[in-house]
């Protein structure tokens, strides 16, 4: 094929990536803005809601890497023009996120006093502890809108949770104002009020996204009338068949970072802020990839709906890319700001502060140099997962994603972060690593399953 053939999808794809791209960076925004915010009053301070967050991280990943079974299901049933399949794709995931949520809450309360024993600095520890409470119940609304939110992308319908993550983030910004720094007669609750905008936040979310839903001709009849507890086995098996591999890639994947996390503290409370710092930034790139993941998804299942494996395969590829094209922008734009950026995140101005937050600045400057290379190899993995996912393929990839970041990221990560002196940047040389392994594994899986199923499409035409 010509190089035009993959170029000229790159408007359409564009057009259903970016407000998942735009949604998905409204999440990272609420970290941006808490972190920005909390940053203010200190190094202590920020690393506490790092520390908080790493336990949401990898209970938000099961979550979310579960919602992602109603997507392909609902992708292909739009392309078959099948409402019935579509809806109990839907009410079923729907159930099934709801349930998740609940015990996802309850594990994350279960699992605080792991705090006191993982080796982190004493004062944050007790300062991540009532921040964690709050934060933790916002995870039910948000696997509810994880759940909402597939399925409006298995539509192609990415604008409407868009507009809910915009909503939502203002409502954050302004509570966080309100109750982090006790203006206009509001408590100052320090990282307690950045918790209540999050929680806030996240019903709102699902409220509202709902409300989008439900006025649209295409979705409304998906999303009233729902008889919840209506359920098929059949059903439930084949989105829990989908759902818990696409959840145990997420968790792998997230828990290599969250272990980074948990180590950098160990090295001191500075080390984990300046690894906030430089995963909150590599975060927002990230969904930029994320974004074109979802759009891989979404048209490999419908063309897989249409039984077209030429052009999923050549779609797919596309994709793939326009990604690499902006991952390469991206790296170069760490590299260039790799210095200015941490210092977003920082009172400079502060005499009281200097010294700590010199240290926060020139180790997460670092990072951002080791963050800069690993966009295209992120890049790579998340758009080939997606596309995987489309195909409905997803043990194998869970075997893949296993193998790059725990039996080849985590002990690289571990040994360069404890036996030698690169500290920091030892870690993040293990993140580089795992995922530059996963991405080349799963674009190997990709490539050989597009080309089996082009193989027996024409077997099946010849005879």
């Amino acid at each position: 094929m010509a190089l035009s053939d993959y170029t000229q999808e790159f408007k359409y794809n564009t057009k259903l990536a970016a407000p998942v791209i735009l949604g998905m960076l409204g999440h990272t925004l609420v970290a941006f803005v808490d972190n920005v915010m909390v940053g203010q009053m200190g190094t202590a301070e920020l690393a506490a809601v790092s520390l908080g967050n790493s336990f949401m991280f990898i209970a938000m990943s099961l979550g979310i890497g579960f919602s992602t079974a109603i997507t392909p299901l609902v992708a292909e049933a739009d392309g078959e023009n099948n409402f019935e399949a579509g809806k109990s794709a839907f009410k079923h995931g729907l159930f099934l996120c709801t349930v998740l949520g609940i015990a996802l809450v309850l594990i994350v309360f279960a699992a605080k006093p792991l705090m006191y024993v993982m080796g982190q600095p004493p004062e944050v520890v007790d300062l991540a502890m009532p921040y964690l409470n709050l934060v933790a119940i916002s995870l039910l609304p948000l696997v509810v809108f994880q759940g909402f939110k597939q399925f409006s992308d298995g539509l192609s319908m990415t604008k409407y949770p868009m507009y809910a993550t915009f909503a939502a983030n203002i409502v954050n910004v302004i509570l966080n104002y309100l109750f982090i720094f006790g203006k206009f007669g509001f408590p100052e609750l320090g990282i307690v009020g950045a918790a209540i905008g999050t929680l806030a936040s996240r019903v709102i979310l699902v409220g509202y996204l709902w409300f989008l839903l439900a006025k649209n001709e295409k979705s409304k009849y998906f999303v009233t009338q729902i008889k919840i507890f209506n359920l098929a086995k059949p059903m439930l098996k084949k989105l829990i068949n989908l759902g818990f591999p696409s959840a145990m890639q997420m968790f792998f994947e997230v828990a290599i970072f969250t272990c980074a996390i948990w180590l950098s503290g160990v090295l001191g409370k500075n080390p984990q802020a300046a690894n906030q710092i430089a995963l909150n930034l590599a975060s927002m790139t990230f969904m930029v990839a994320m974004g074109f993941s979802v759009a891989a998804m979404i048209r490999v299942g419908n063309q897989k709906g249409l039984k077209n494996y030429v052009d999923l395969r050549r779609i797919a590829f596309s994709i793939v890319l326009l990604t690499t094209i902006l991952a390469v922008i991206f790296a170069l734009f760490f590299m260039v700001f790799n210095t200015a950026l941490p210092k977003l995140y920082l009172d400079y101005d502060d005499p009281n502060l200097f010294a700590d937050n010199y240290e926060v600045v020139s180790i997460a400057s670092r990072l951002l140099i080791i963050a800069a290379v690993f966009q295209i190899s992120d890049a790579l993995q998340v758009v080939a997962l997606g596309a995987l996912r489309g195909l409905q393929d997803v043990k194998i990839p869970t075997i893949i994603t296993f193998v790059a970041y725990w039996a080849i990221g985590f002990p690289i990560m571990y040994y360069l972060a404890i036996a030698t002196n690169l500290g920091s940047e030892g870690l993040w040389y293990g993140l580089l690593a795992g995922l530059t392994a996963s991405g080349a594994m799963l674009f190997v899986r990709f490539n050989y399953l597009s080309k089996k199923l082009i193989r027996r499409e024409l077997e099946i035409n010849a005879v």
